[in-house]
């Protein structure tokens, strides 16, 4: 098994597709001396597919990692309002021409931006500030009797969770 972990703009430069269904779309921020609006996602949007809930999570400490879990069913779309995060992506389709691929996206209030993953790849997340804050868009409702998601630990895959010196 070979697994490649590529970035979005890696991607983008080779013109290779991104895990299949994952997209970073970039978000405009529009400032006046008012300040700024971020329209994070439309009922209208190419990506989006049907609503089910959104909810906050907020990682107090830089270095707090969730991950990684996956869905049946639902689709999520990550928004980063405030600090930055690094995410990981790994696509657990059989039937996908990018199965086992791994993907990386580093997404913050620097660089706004709507993280959209579909059913069946895992993802996770690692706050790269304090403070950071998530807004995250599912789908469906959350059902805590009967959760639609897969868990495994977060050293699964390979994945070194560090920032790397460059």
């Amino acid at each position: 098994m070979v697994i490649r972990s590529l970035s979005a703009e890696s991607c983008r430069q080779k013109g290779r597709p991104l895990i299949q269904g994952v997209q970073l779309i970039p978000l405009v921020a529009h400032v006046d001396d008012r300040g700024f609006l971020i329209e994070i996602l439309r009922c209208n949007d190419p990506h989006f597919t049907k609503f089910g809930q959104v909810y906050l999570v907020g990682n107090p400490a830089r270095g707090t990692i969730r991950a990684f879990h996956k869905h049946e069913k639902l689709w999520d779309w990550f928004f980063i309002a405030k600090g930055s995060a690094k995410f990981i992506l790994r696509d657990d389709r059989p039937d996908s021409p990018t199965y086992e691929e791994l993907a990386t996206f580093v997404i913050g209030e620097r660089n706004p931006s709507l993280l959209v993953v579909p059913p069946g790849v895992y993802h996770g997340w690692m706050s790269l500030e304090d403070e950071t804050l998530l807004i995250s868009t599912g789908s469906e409702v959350y059902n805590r009797q009967n959760p639609d998601e897969v868990r495994v630990p977060p050293d699964s895959f390979g994945v070194d969770w560090h920032v790397k010196g460059r």
